[in-house]
Parts: structure tokens; C-alpha cells; sequence
């Protein structure tokens, strides 16, 4: 991958239905904090979910890592973090979470996606042009 780092950042106020009764946010709504900036990345790189049916590929998430250093609360605002770490045989997205006004860090993971082909259900071993010249592009601007 090139050497400008492909990133993108998503503003996130953790809601009341996602807290529990102690105000934390629940564990499994981090991958729901990680997906908005997912997209917000995927969107900046112009392969968003559309772009990725257009291109005869689905992506779907194979594994995902979290790692919880301090609990979200109720209201606070978030600065969630994707960078685009591989793309050339699948595309791995490494996450921080951090406080938006103190810049903590609360929260570190990933997700891996594979290229599966729409119309055969095939996995794709290398990944197919429709992304990799969006993040050549991208990265040479």
C-alpha cells in the first residue's frame, strides 16, 4: 500500500437506547460505532455499499477484533477513526475510538472483508480492480 495512509473519521454520540443500566455502552454496539466509520471511509475512497453491488462484488465481514480500554457513556461524544490498513487480497480496517474533546482512547479493533463474487458466490483470492484502483487513486491525490 502506498505510503499516504487512507483514513476517515466519524463523529458518534452514544444514544440512550445503546447504554446500560449503569450508563455504559453495551459491548456489542462498538461494531455498530465501527461500521458508521467504515462507511464514512468507503465513502471517501467512492466504494460505498452501492458502488460495491455496481461492481458485481459483495464484502462481506469475516473477522473482527475488538479491544475495550475504557467504557463509553451515555451522551458522550466519540471520534471514531477507520484506516484502511489492506486492500490487495482483502481489506482489513483497523478502528480507534477516543473521547471527542480529550482525545482518550477507548476502545481499539479491526475487521477483515473479503471480495466474494454477487453473481457466482466465489471468494475472490486478490482483490478485484473495482477497489484497488479506487485506493490507488485515492492515494496518489
Amino acid at each position: 500500500m502506498s505510503a499516504t495512509v487512507l483514513t476517515a473519521d466519524a463523529l458518534v454520540e452514544v444514544p440512550f437506547h445503546d447504554v446500560d443500566v449503569m450508563e455504559v455502552a453495551w459491548h456489542g454496539h462498538y461494531l455498530k460505532y465501527f461500521e458508521i466509520a467504515r462507511g464514512a471511509l468507503l465513502r471517501a475512497i467512492d466504494y460505498d455499499y452501492p458502488q460495491m453491488r455496481e461492481s458485481g462484488y459483495v464484502w462481506p465481514v469475516v473477522e473482527c477484533h475488538l479491544k475495550y480500554v475504557r467504557p463509553a457513556r451515555y451522551g458522550q461524544n466519540l471520534r471514531v477513526t477507520a484506516e484502511l490498513v489492506e486492500y490487495e487480497n482483502r481489506m482489513k480496517i483497523a478502528y480507534v475510538v477516543r473521547d471527542a474533546s480529550s482525545t482518550e482512547v477507548l476502545t481499539r479493533g479491526y475487521t477483515v472483508q473479503v471480495a466474494v463474487c454477487a453473481k457466482s458466490g466465489e471468494l475472490q483470492f486478490v482483490a478485484p480492480a473495482a477497489l484497488t484502483a479506487r485506493v490507488t487513486n485515492k492515494a496518489a491525490a
